[in-house]
């Protein structure tokens, strides 16, 4: 039977986080005194002391820096499990927060929210059109209950979706065709290359070829198709997006030696399985069944035009 309670805790974490007990008071509505003797008895508890003076504040002792990291594994644990718990009771979620990257074939997204909004047609749905790392951010951060991507999330495992085919275009009278030959890394490098920006705030990342000199970055892929589309720049973009465009001839699949078609893997992560809701798992299956099984075109890291 353990000693220490989790309100102890969390009462010592609000302590920490607001630099003494008065502040502390304020913000979980408790009085000074209720607070300092919780402490007080954690450390007779334990043995222990985890705060010590400073000034005229208080701050952890290494003892109580060490107890107070694993301590709030613990509480943030009681409210996960609080929180499914309630997920349960209530059955079904009121909204679905649902991250897919920009190169995701658009056909597959809107066939799995329509067959999503069959089903739960009172349930809101949240889409966030991210680039690179701008699911994974959300991810990490729980600001998504399901993320489509074409990367990897550390400390999440996801489950394949299929591929995303991305070919190398340029409008059939750019330059690069008029050289009338095949094509290597060298000519593109001559030419202004269309890139999408990595969506991510804090850490975006760039991927793809990315040597031409007069490159361009935009925020969205239907940018980059549409300037590719006027003779602006090359890019890679999603076979899917284009299909029409290269059958029409408004498009042309550039000749390059090597590299001019790339593969990328699209995976599906939840943010907590375990959470998910009937909602959430329809969202999931829902996109699993629109893809059906391989994805009609693969993800590349330096997205559409990288």
């Amino acid at each position: 039977m353990s000693r220490v309670t989790l309100a102890q805790w969390q009462m010592l974490a609000a302590v920490v986080d607001h630099g003494g007990f008065a502040r502390a008071a304020e913000a979980v509505h408790k009085s000074p005194s209720t607070l300092n003797h919780a402490v007080h008895k954690l450390e007779e508890q334990l043995g222990v002391q985890v705060l010590e003076p400073a000034g005229r504040q208080v701050r952890l002792t290494d003892a109580g820096e060490l107890l107070l990291r694993r301590a709030r594994q613990l509480v943030e644990g009681a409210a996960a499990l609080e929180d499914v718990a309630s997920r349960l009771a209530s059955g079904l979620e009121a909204e679905v927060v649902v991250s897919i990257d920009q190169i995701f074939p658009e056909a597959a997204q809107a066939s799995a929210l329509e067959q999503f909004s069959r089903l739960y047609p009172q349930v809101r749905v949240q889409l966030h059109e991210n680039v690179l790392n701008g699911g994974i951010e959300m991810l990490q951060a729980g600001r998504a209950d399901l993320v489509v991507t074409g990367l990897q999330a550390q400390g999440f495992l996801g489950e394949p979706l299929g591929s995303v085919r991305f070919v190398a275009v340029a409008h059939p009278r750019h330059s690069l065709h008029r050289l009338g030959r095949r094509l290597d890394l060298r000519d593109l490098a001559q030419y202004r290359q269309l890139v999408v920006r990595d969506s991510a705030l804090s850490q975006p990342a760039s991927a793809g070829w990315l040597k031409a000199e007069q490159r361009w970055t935009v925020g969205h892929l239907s940018t980059s198709l549409d300037m590719v589309k006027r003779g602006l720049g090359f890019a890679w973009l999603p076979e899917t997006r284009i299909t029409g465009a290269l059958e029409s001839g408004a498009l042309k699949a550039l000749p390059l030696t090597a590299g001019g078609v790339r593969h990328v893997p699209v995976q599906l992560f939840y943010s907590d399985r375990d959470r998910a809701g009937p909602a959430t798992q329809a969202v999931a299956q829902a996109l699993r069944q629109a893809v059906g099984k391989p994805v009609g075109a693969r993800s590349k890291r330096s997205h559409a035009s990288g």
